[in-house]
């Protein structure tokens, strides 16, 4: 057969395959001994196989599955038959033979089917890079007769000694024959708890992987010399199938496909389309009366269903069938839940002294008092008349339920607890690190990505090309300075869009707010704020929601073109543009009502306008706080409905609804496929691919941001998010379980640049809560008032004090009401809320002292509340060990065992040593004995004695 140099990369004889007739490769596969690509050709599929978790001897596990497409001319039924009937005959005469060398060829003749070019070139590829795979060790079996048409399932079974090999290359730990017992409490400690685990044993989930243990095996990383110390009592079990998966995709993702010195691993392999997926598979069925039980069943029941929601969650379940680096994240949401009770709770007191004391709040009293009679400036031009502010009672009663005391305790018990969630997360994730034996564990470097050896070869090849000599090859800043350039000006331009579409909106609701007001039925004036409030946050909701997905695809495109040498390089940077682009998003609304909105209105005759036209926002008199809250809490739980629960529930459902309509479209059109059962990896291949972990990461931390940034005029935000999570814990288990791949498992010791995040996030807060308290509520202003300014000690008088008195004759020429006479009678002074000077002083309208003596509060509570509360937050860090004082107990008291395993070890060899020579001495005594003419020196050989080997 001639095979065209430009696919040909390696000699067959190199790679220890043999090539037969390309025209019939996905046919008739290739055969070795002991390392064998089968073609799975019968139409139904063995029992023995439990269809598709094992190769067809039912002996052999499938470890991981390639997914490719091919096509099949006219003639490819026929090429199939043929093929069938040859590859039959060679195995009944010759079963289990590696097929003959290069001499054996199955000719086709003159129904040789035309093959694409792309078509010919991803099946040379595939060629060699399955024969490297058996050549690295693995074990390889092909399937093309599935219910799917046009694609094909390879195998893969990673045998024994690959196995080990792998794992001792991985220093993966394994549990060894030493066991030891884990150090209990004792007296008080022990009995409670005793009492907890029996109060907490209802919600406790029914897994043994959960139960408490008393002992523990001693772990060391795997070796293949000291294969004795390890348990290998049941091989097949010895790795588990998340550690099998593993140990084959380090293989795939090292194991290269050479062609015109463009070498490629699985990554590249699945980007260019040779290859459409790979996957491992999951253990088996979820749902159905006679499945048999595994562990993804065990999952569904006890962690993937809604009824469940109040049980713990099975974590080390959860961490030995998805691996490390998932059971983490479930662990931190599982604490992050957890840790928002105690936070709900205080929350949900706060809201209730709210309640209780509104009646008893004197300053919203005093506004709802009808027989004060102040009247108001007019809120816009022309169009907008004099009003009372007993019109405005209602908000200012609303206010005072997040306005008050309490709500300064509870941003500091919030930024307390902020930093005792951090602590305890720490701790947690150090108990979990001894448990899953990650505490010796330090990532090694990674292989560089797919993307990143394309450009490397590109520019070694330009180089070549001017015919200057190359080294290894890198990228420099310079290669990536446009890429840099790039990112710079998009992230520019991406923060330059959320600030002009929240211009826009307060554009909207300035123009909204002078048209409503021209409205002719006193209803329509009277509800004009909270019109123009509710319209506006449903405004930025819906761009909100917009703009994550289209920021989340922009990140990643940034991401891209600046080609980051390793995964996690490039998910690090990942995350910092796509966190950055979605803080902006959904905090810049909110930004601008709790710092912005109000502060640069001016005055009654001299307003701020934008655009010659547009006279700036006021806030309420009750304050912007309540604005503030109701904002908050619209987009907060918008998000979390529509975006996090509807868009995960619904998106997922509607993509699979759209693969069965393709699937049963495929099925009318051949009627025996639709028959047959279908295997595991094909029910596999139906799900969708896992993306990571950093969308669902993504989704908590702006949650976090909710729940603590502004947590000050908003204190149920922690009960909101409780119950968000409680639900998104089981939402995303029964995705993980039942509509995804399952994904490859990958160690971890922490949640890596997330914790920074989180870190950052409550160090803000403490900040953003001061400036909250400080400037948008009233709890300085009406402190300096009642220290400073009040006769008799109480806050009688203070809406009084902080509003200004205006002449309307001091309006500007067009500005002045239409309908002066709207209130019933003329109005001389209106008031506004302000600390100026009135219109019969020497400096009338002018800023007056009590102003400074307000800022100059404000500011200093500003850095007192922040630097005490940072204080406080630092010493819960210090007092509060990172490693529970058990923990290092356990750590210490394992590498004592472990030292004494290998003195052991080293004295029985050295008393075998010291036996076996005493052995050798007695025997080369006798020899001298009966033999002297043999007797040599004493550190000679004998070689007429017997020889005794010494394995040590």
């Amino acid at each position: 057969m001639r095979v065209n140099k430009k696919y040909s990369c390696l000699p067959a004889e190199e790679k220890g395959i043999h090539i037969i007739n390309i025209r019939a490769i996905e046919d008739i596969g290739y055969d070795q001994h002991e390392s064998t690509l089968l073609n799975s050709l019968s139409k139904n599929p063995d029992a023995d196989c439990k269809y598709g978790l094992y190769f067809r001897d039912g002996k052999r596990k499938v470890d991981y599955i390639l997914v490719y497409h091919y096509k099949k001319s006219s003639a490819g039924k026929t090429l199939a038959r043929r093929a069938q009937q040859n590859d039959a005959s060679v195995r009944s005469t010759k079963q289990d033979q590696p097929l003959p060398g290069k001499g054996v060829q199955l000719e086709m003749g003159e129904s040789e089917p035309h093959m694409d070019y792309h078509e010919d070139d991803k099946r040379f590829r595939r060629e060699e890079y399955e024969g490297n795979l058996v050549e690295a060790g693995l074990e390889l079996e092909r399937d093309e007769d599935t219910k799917i048409h046009g694609i094909g399932f390879v195998k893969i079974h990673a045998p024994w000694n690959v196995l080990c090999r792998e794992a001792e290359f991985l220093k993966l730990k394994m549990p060894t024959k030493k066991m030891y017992q884990i150090n209990q409490t004792h007296g008080l400690l022990k009995k409670i708890n005793s009492v907890i685990q029996k109060i907490t044993e209802p919600i406790q989930p029914k897994v043994a992987e959960h139960k408490p243990q008393t002992v523990k095996r001693l772990s060391y990383p795997f070796s293949r010399e000291k294969q004795h110390l390890f348990d290998l009592s049941d091989k097949d079990s010895f790795f588990d199938s998340k550690t099998r998966s593993t140990i084959v995709y380090e293989i795939l993702k090292r194991t290269t496909c050479t062609k015109a010195k463009y070498s490629m691993g699985i990554t590249s392999l699945l980007a260019n389309g040779v290859y459409s997926a790979a996957y491992p598979l999951h253990d088996g069925d979820y749902e159905g009366e006679n499945v048999e039980p595994n562990d993804r069943k065990l999952l569904c029941e006890e962690w993937a269903s809604y009824g469940v929601f109040y049980k713990y969650q099975p974590i080390d379940l959860v961490r030995k069938y998805f691996g490390e680096k998932i059971g983490l994240y479930f662990a931190w949401l599982g604490v992050y839940t957890q840790m928002l009770i105690p936070a709900s709770i205080v929350g949900i007191i706060v809201f209730l002294y709210g309640c209780a004391t509104v009646d008893e709040n004197i300053p919203s009293m005093e506004m709802c008092d009808q027989r004060n009679n102040i009247t108001m400036c007019p809120l816009c031009d022309k169009t907008c008349s004099y009003w009372k502010m007993s019109s405005a009672c209602a908000t200012a009663r609303a206010s005072h339920l997040f306005d008050n005391p309490a709500t300064v305790f509870f941003s500091v018990f919030m930024a307390l607890w902020a930093a005792t969630f951090m602590e305890h997360w720490k701790r947690k994730q150090m108990r979990l690190n001894y448990r899953w034996d990650l505490t010796g564990f330090e990532e090694e470097e990674e292989h560089p990505r797919a993307e990143y050896e394309a450009k490397v070869l590109e520019k070694s090849l330009r180089k070549e090309h001017k015919h200057k000599e190359t080294d290894k090859e890198k990228l420099t800043w310079k290669d990536r300075f446009p890429a840099y350039l790039t990112n710079f000006v998009g992230i520019i331009f991406m923060v330059g869009l959320t600030f002009a579409i929240v211009f826009g909106v307060i554009i909207y609701r300035i123009s909204t707010a002078a048209a409503l007001a021209i409205s002719s039925t006193p209803s329509g004036r009277s509800s004009v704020r909270v019109t123009v409030t509710a319209t506006a946050v449903i405004i930025n909701l819906v761009v909100i929601i917009i703009l994550d997905e289209v920021y989340g695809c922009i990140a990643r495109w940034l991401t891209q073109i600046e080609v980051p040498k390793t995964d996690k390089n490039f998910e690090e940077r990942l995350i910092f543009k796509a966190f950055l682009l979605k803080f902006v998003n959904a905090y810049t609304p909110i930004f601008y009502v709790a710092f912005f909105k109000g502060r640069f209105v001016g005055r009654p005759g001299d307003y701020v306008y934008i655009f010659h036209s547009f006279r700036m926002e006021e806030c309420a008199p009750g304050g912007c706080l309540m604005e503030l809250c109701i904002q908050l809490s619209i987009i907060m739980l918008g998000k979390q409905l529509i975006q996090n629960n509807l868009f995960e529930i619904g998106i997922p459902k509607m993509k699979k609804f759209i693969r069965y309509l393709k699937l049963k479209r495929r099925r009318s059109l051949d009627h025996e496929e639709h028959m047959k059962k279908k295997q595991r990896y094909e029910v596999d291949y139906n799900l969708e691919p896992f993306a990571g972990l950093t969308p669902e990461y993504m989704e908590m931390i702006i949650q976090f941001g909710f729940v603590t940034l502004f947590v000050a005029s908003f204190p149920l935000a922690p009960l909101f998010a409780l119950l968000n999570n409680i639900i998104e814990i089981r939402l995303d288990a029964k995705k993980f379980v039942t509509e995804l791949r399952r994904p490859v498992a990958v160690r971890a010791k922490d949640i890596g640049i997330w914790y920074n995040i989180l870190r950052g996030i409550g160090k803000l807060a403490v900040i953003i809560n001061a400036f909250v308290i400080s400037f948008t509520s009233d709890f300085i202003p009406r402190l300096v008032y009642l220290y400073m300014y009040s006769e008799n000690g109480t806050m009688h008088g203070f809406v009084n004090h902080t509003l200004s008195s205006f002449n309307v004759s001091d309006f500007q020429a067009g500005t002045a009401p239409n309908d002066p006479l709207d209130l019933g009678y003329e109005v001389q002074i209106c008031r506004y809320k302000d600390y100026r000077e009135p219109p019969w002083s020497e400096n009338k309208y002018d800023i007056s002292k009590d102003f400074w003596a307000v800022l100059a509060a404000r500011l200093a509570f500003v850095i007192v509340f922040q630097n005490l509360v940072m204080f406080m937050s630092e010493f819960v860090d210090w007092i509060i060990p990172d490693i529970p004082k058990d923990i290092s107990q356990q750590i210490h008291k394992e590498k004592v065992l472990m030292v004494e395993v290998f003195m052991r070890e080293e004295q029985g060899k050295l008393q075998m040593l010291e036996t076996w020579k005493d052995k050798d001495k007695r025997k080369g005594e006798n020899c001298n004995n009966h033999s002297p003419r043999l007797s040599r020196s004493r550190s000679g050989s004998l070689s007429s004695c017997h020889s005794y080997p010494l394995d040590v």
